[in-house]
């Protein structure tokens, strides 16, 4: 049987480049477009050098109509606010896997307070399922459109999504999340310049992050009626990684054992999730489309600590997890790679 066929929008960043590194070594699909205005014509390994001797694609500059032509899926790693653009330019039936954050949220005015500017394409909204492959699935294999979630947002849900589904998330919950530099693109700024990441750690958006949201949404579907959240974003000097810190107020008193019975049984047998007996590391996860997942509790107050690579699970490797579903793939094909842990 041919190998199902991927084109990639806006393949310059490190999503663009985390997916295609992964999908080279996907044996059901072959990449066979990847684009870029500013790019066109170069090499993908001029810009992408750790793909070298692996892949002969140029950069294209097509017309968002015809950027999808003979794929049999097309992923958009393009920026929040230009997908939308480019995604409602495809013909209606194509089957697209979104990284940005343009499809994510429930209704356009959600979309604006979140990313503080208007969406172009509203009517849209409605064909996207959100991505959290995990506790969408069903619905995912159903879609041709898909939602990728954010990486801070994949974290969270992966935190308290089973103490929503199990009704004990009925009180306040503080996160706490760390990142590395990629979480930041790969262009240059003033907080990713390595003279000034290298030795930072630095609180940024707090309390109104535009994945908080996402979250509340997700949890809505998964049960809780109002979700009571608050949530702090730290930048750390490292490059890759997400840790999520999640301290969950219950309305009664919750005991650990009640506490891992809940997280085992949400995430008992699914193939990317851990459940660690130690606080995670983001070095164990790193390069990997694993989530690691430690729980503990002490009264009414259940911790969950959660790590991930925030651009793999927390976006190419998710992505790919979600077209498996859509093309009806395992879910876990081209996906289990240890992580690369000196």
């Amino acid at each position: 049987m041919s190998r199902r066929r991927i084109a990639i929008l806006g393949g310059t960043g490190y999503g663009g480049a985390e997916l295609l590194r992964l999908l080279l070594a996907h044996p059901e699909v072959e990449v066979i477009r990847m684009t870029s205005r500013k790019q066109h014509g170069r090499s993908v390994t001029g810009i992408h050098r750790n793909l070298l001797g692996l892949t002969d694609l140029r950069f294209e500059n097509r017309e968002a109509s015809m950027a999808g032509d003979d794929a049999d899926l097309v992923f958009a790693a393009l920026p929040h606010g230009t997908s939308q653009d480019a995604i409602a330019a495809l013909p209606e039936d194509t089957a697209v896997v979104d990284l940005s954050g343009d499809f994510r949220l429930g209704t356009a005015e959600t979309y604006e307070a979140a990313y503080g500017r208007p969406h172009n394409a509203p009517e849209l909204l409605d064909q996207f399922v959100y991505g959290l492959t995990e506790f969408e699935r069903d619905r995912i294999r159903r879609t041709q459109r898909v939602a990728n979630p954010g990486c801070f947002a994949t974290a969270c849900i992966l935190a308290l999504m089973p103490l929503a589904r199990a009704g004990r998330l009925d009180g306040p919950v503080a996160l706490n999340g760390v990142t590395g530099s990629s979480g930041s693109g790969a262009e240059p700024k003033t907080t990713t310049h390595h003279p000034e990441r290298a030795t930072a750690f630095r609180a940024y958006k707090p309390l109104v992050h535009q994945h908080l949201p996402e979250i509340e949404e997700e949890l809505i579907r998964g049960g809780t009626t109002e979700p009571k959240l608050s949530f702090v974003p730290h930048s750390a000097p490292f490059v890759r990684g997400i840790h999520i810190t999640a301290m969950v107020h219950c309305s009664g008193p919750i005991e650990e054992e009640e506490l891992k019975r809940i997280y085992r049984e949400a995430y008992g047998r699914e193939r990317f999730i851990r459940l660690v007996d130690r606080p995670p590391d983001v070095a164990s996860v790193t390069g990997s489309n694993f989530a690691d997942v430690h729980v503990r509790s002490a009264g009414s107050t259940a911790l969950v600590l959660v790590a991930i690579d925030n651009l793999v699970k927390g976006m190419a490797g998710q992505a790919i997890q979600n077209m498996n579903l859509v093309l009806g793939f395992p879910e876990e094909t081209g996906l289990m790679a240890a992580a690369c842990r000196p």
